[in-house]
């Protein structure tokens, strides 16, 4: 099973569009240890032929030419993205899939509420049903992969609710708890047919004992690692909320995921969805070097694991 990181980086990409903090500044620089990424997302492919799309991220199109893997390679039209699958439904994992809308068949699985948000949408019935059949992915329940005819990938995925919370255009305002309901955000168990298999949890607010209970021994999870520390958006004046209202994790802290994973036994640890604000998104950097010391790899776009 070959696994290629299409992004890395959290909402809005590193460097950020409209953001002159000090991490961004030195990826616009061009310094060699501020690596620039897109918004996360991963391929995932057991014959080098059909891929699936975990996520569908705003640079899914920039994603898509920077891996030739993922590029046409007989016809006039032609695509090997067999199937996309959404972990949520916020814009970072669904508004890529506007970029497949030229007519190409593949199947789109997702939780019940995140196909919900979609069907909401009128922007999105530009994919077409008769080509793009959406598909739900419930929990707790091994499902079999197929494309948009039905053939098989060899790929079989359980999903499962993690700690998180609803999309924020999907927020009320009337609300002050904007904890998850079951099922807007899910982590997944991707295995093949040879009992390969991995975890991708590219958005968790929380490590949960299920969640821990799940991924422990794994020989492989990517995990959200969005802010080093919960309040760092507030502390460098980027924007007034914490990484829990945003429903995503601390990787340091007693309560963050260097911690929580600490005991798991899983064999090879790596961060995906990393925000520009993150020092641990430098090369170079005293949380960097914490990570790694603590096992954890920093994904970067184009880095591509074989299992």
């Amino acid at each position: 099973m070959k696994l290629i990181i299409l992004g890395a980086a959290a909402g809005g990409g590193f460097p950020q569009w409209n953001c002159a903090c000090a991490n961004c500044a030195r990826a616009r620089r061009g310094d060699p240890a501020a690596r620039p990424r897109t918004q996360a997302a991963l391929a995932v492919s057991v014959n080098n032929s059909d891929y699936v799309i975990f996520n569908a991220s705003p640079d899914l199109r920039e994603q898509i030419l920077a891996t030739p893997a993922l590029q046409p390679r007989s016809g006039l039209r032609d695509s090997p993205i067999a199937a996309a699958v959404l972990t949520g439904g916020d814009v970072d994992f669904t508004a890529g899939l506007l970029n497949l809308r030229e007519g190409h068949r593949f199947a789109l699985y997702a939780g019940r509420r995140i196909l919900d948000l979609i069907e909401d949408s009128r922007i999105f019935r530009v994919l077409d049903g008769g080509l793009v059949p959406r598909r739900e992915l419930p929990v707790d329940m091994p499902t079999r992969l197929a494309d948009g005819m039905g053939r098989d990938l060899g790929m079989t995925v359980e999903a499962f609710v993690v700690p998180g919370k609803v999309a924020l255009y999907a927020e009320d305002a009337s609300r002050t708890d904007f904890g998850s309901s079951e099922g807007d955000t899910i982590g997944l168990r991707i295995a093949d047919d040879a009992g390969k298999a991995f975890f991708y949890i590219p958005g968790c607010a929380r490590v949960s004992a299920d969640v821990a209970a799940r991924v422990r021994g794994a020989g492989l999870v990517l995990f959200d690692g969005t802010l080093w520390r919960d309040n760092e958006m507030i502390e460098a004046g980027l924007l007034p909320k914490t990484g829990a209202r945003m429903g995503h994790i601390s990787v340091s802290g007693p309560e963050g995921s260097i911690a929580a994973f600490a005991g798991l036994e899983v064999g090879r640890k790596v961060f995906v969805h990393v925000n520009n604000s993150n020092p641990m998104i430098l090369d170079d950097t005293p949380e960097r070097a914490e990570a790694e010391r603590a096992g954890w790899t920093v994904a970067h776009d184009g880095m591509e694991i074989e299992l």
